[in-house]
């Protein structure tokens, strides 16, 4: 979909050498959250990954920073071909997303929720929903069958919507170096891209939040932060 903020990056706990806990004392973690920010090109995602990270190992969280496509080794390689160019099959394309989504969940973030740790992830399968669907004609019904199966009904605690005009963001994307190939499409698939995103935060208030990302990035990070830290751990 867009560039990330590179594959993952976790803040470590560990007791000293040579110490360990009985398992009949070690008390279960308490699952972390999983948290996304979507929207079009240009929005500032990347960005605003790594200061919600910080702000959250500041107050004293151990949180892990990851994207997609990517996030786990195969899945970056999924990622490189969807990036590097090719005329997919919506279908096609979209089961290539959900290929390198199913690594990343099985090998990054549900192994670092069990162990408590928070992720904070550059798009998840609104991603999909967004430009496949909506963008590239994927129809919805095969968007829930990849995700029943990809997923199995898992799903973020909170999603983030960075929501800016694509003409915006299509010129911010443009100063930051050769575009890839979602980059590279047009103004009409990038309007339909942010039409989709708004009608998933209408459809899942409980879930998303959509924030003005047209505004300067730290006024952008301020109302980011105030959410994630008024929302109770799950």
């Amino acid at each position: 979909m867009s560039r990330g903020s590179g594959c993952c990056r976790a803040s470590r706990r560990s007791l000293g050498a040579g110490c360990s806990v009985p398992d009949a004392v070690r008390a279960p973690l308490p699952r972390g959250r999983f948290i996304t920010l979507e929207g079009g090109e240009g929005a500032g995602k990347t960005t605003q990954v790594r200061r919600l990270a910080a702000a959250l190992t500041e107050a004293g969280l151990p949180v892990l920073r990851t994207r997609e496509p990517g996030g786990a080794p195969g899945a970056e390689r999924i990622r490189s071909l969807l990036l590097s160019g090719g005329n997919w099959d919506p279908v096609a394309e979209a089961m290539l997303h959900f290929a390198a989504r199913r690594e990343h969940l099985a090998r990054t973030i549900q192994p670092a929720l069990a162990a408590g740790i928070t992720v904070i992830s550059d798009r998840f399968a609104d991603s999909t929903l967004a430009y496949q669907g909506a963008g590239q004609g994927l129809p919805r019904p095969v968007w829930e069958q990849l995700s029943a199966v990809a997923l199995e009904g898992f799903a973020p605690d909170l999603t983030l919507i960075l929501d800016l005009p694509p003409e915006t963001g299509m010129a911010r994307a443009a100063g930051r170096g050769e575009p890839d190939r979602y980059e590279r499409l047009g103004l009409g698939f990038h309007q339909r891209v942010r039409e989709a995103f708004l009608a998933i935060a209408a459809a899942e208030p409980a879930r998303c939040h959509v924030v003005n990302a047209a505004r300067g990035a730290d006024a952008v990070f301020a109302d980011l932060r105030a959410i994630v830290f008024a929302r109770p751990a799950p």
